[in-house]
């Protein structure tokens, strides 16, 4: 037995991870490279495995760092079953067909600006066929439900409270005399977040292979970030200004919605035009809307009675581009949520462009930013950025709402693998070098845990 990572090795995007056991070749995610398009060039490298030599796919959740690329691999002759939970099946259905048309629109876009008869003609990375195709091949399953989906390989699902449908991953071993435990902890949420149930705890491992996306750091609690979000929102209101939410159309938009709807009244937000300009992120709040048993207690109360979660009285959805460009008329009360969630690309572009060399403008950051992308220059205080070759000044206020992240922060991370008994082996992945670092050092130093950080195409014996 032994488990090779071929992604999110010092880096928080691209996960990849091949498991063998008894002849068999197991693949734990596989996530799409985001951030700069030198990073991004990355994911038409080729697989350093043979795709139709795969006999199972698991998957811990819907974002495309980690489901980005499995149109590709079948694309490529996957033809097996690809195991997680139904609610990631239904996210699915929309982010990898959206990102397959993404995909097309790239490669004609960039054929129409080359026309050059000697040059060879870029292709997408895959299509919507291939979308189409990898969602026939889903195998959908509840938490704690313990499936056997290779010979000697049991998967048991337990909930990761990070988006809706994400999992831990718990796999049971058994080659010969050999029996093993190996646990990916797959995004872990943050504990007390909204709608979703804290993460559950896994008992006994022998190896963890675990996310450290916010080691480095600790999470505001969740009281000061409401306050925060009611100052930042009061003082656009002042100013006479818009504000621009980048926000992932998976998990922090429903999130943002749930949030505004408790805190109507609280925070004057009667008194703007809220947009939410993403048609993906309009079908994903609907899965959201269909999956309301695996809520918190409290989202569960707040569903079941007479308010709808997501639903807003000034709430426009904005489905088509006419939609988005309308918005754009609007210089003062607007409050906008779309993608991308960090700033590469989508319908957040247009609007930071007419918004961003406004003074009385308001950027609110709420969520991670991977090194390279634009939402991390802004956060980083960018004096100016460029948009479609154009250079514009950066005059609006940048916010960074670091307390409203999906992801566990160092404290979450370590409280979560106090729980596992006899300290087992943990691997770090998905995260930055400092984060790793520094959430390694804890580990160590307070648990006396074995720890390693994952190295790009290595392979560990289990």
């Amino acid at each position: 037995m032994d488990i090779s990572f071929y992604g999110a090795t010092q880096e928080v995007t691209g996960s990849c991870f091949l498991l063998r056991v008894g002849g068999q070749r197991i693949l734990v995610e596989c996530g799409l490279i985001q951030g700069s398009s030198e990073h991004e060039r990355h994911n038409r490298d080729p697989f350093p495995f043979a795709p139709r030599e795969i006999d199972a796919v698991v998957l811990t959740h819907a974002h495309l760092d980690h489901s980005g690329r499995l149109p590709l691999l079948v694309k490529q002759g996957y033809a097996g079953a690809i195991f997680t939970h139904r609610a990631t099946v239904d996210l699915c259905a929309i982010m990898l067909e959206d990102a397959a048309y993404l995909n097309e629109k790239f490669a004609e876009r960039e054929n129409r600006r080359n026309p050059n008869e000697d040059q060879a003609e870029i292709t997408p990375l895959y299509t919507r066929d291939d979308a189409r195709a990898t969602q026939n091949l889903f195998v959908p399953m509840e938490y704690g439900v313990r499936t056997e989906i290779g010979k000697g390989v049991w998967l048991t699902l337990r909930d990761a409270g990070h988006i809706l449908g994400s999992a831990t991953a718990e796999l049971d071993l058994s080659e010969g005399d050999q029996r093993r435990k190996l646990v990916f902890s797959g995004d872990l949420g943050h504990r007390g977040a909204p709608i979703l149930r804290d993460p559950q705890p896994v008992e006994e491992a022998d190896l963890v292979v675990m996310e450290s996306t916010y080691g480095d750091r600790l999470h505001r609690p969740w009281e000061a970030t409401w306050q925060e979000m009611g100052e930042i929102l009061s003082g656009a209101k002042s100013g006479q200004g818009n504000i621009l939410v980048p926000a992932f159309t998976v998990g922090r938009t429903q999130e943002l919605l749930y949030v505004f709807s408790r805190h109507f009244e609280e925070w004057g937000l009667g008194d703007w035009r809220i947009f939410l300009d993403s048609p993906m992120a309009i079908k994903a709040t609907e899965v959201y809307d269909h999956h309301a048993r695996v809520y918190d207690e409290r989202a569960r109360q707040w569903h079941a009675g007479s308010r709808e979660p997501f639903q807003l009285p000034n709430l426009t959805l904005s489905q088509t581009g006419d939609d988005s460009m309308q918005i754009n008329e609007i210089h003062s009360g607007a409050i906008v949520i779309a993608g991308s969630g960090m700033c590469t690309g989508g319908r957040i572009m247009h609007h930071l462009k007419r918004n961003l060399w406004r003074e009385n403008a308001h950027v609110m950051i709420v969520g991670f930013q991977a090194r390279g992308t634009l939402g991390r220059a802004l956060v980083d205080g960018a004096k100016n950025i460029r948009l479609w070759g154009e250079e514009i000044e950066v005059k609006a206020h940048i916010h960074t709402v670091g307390g409203l992240s999906a992801h566990a922060d160092q404290e979450g991370l370590v409280q979560w693998y106090r729980q596992i008994k006899g300290r087992p082996h943990v691997v770090l992945v998905h995260g930055e070098p400092e984060a790793m670092n520094q959430l390694e050092q804890r580990l160590v130093s307070e648990l006396q845990a074995k720890v390693s950080q994952a190295v790009f195409r290595q392979t560990m014996a289990l």
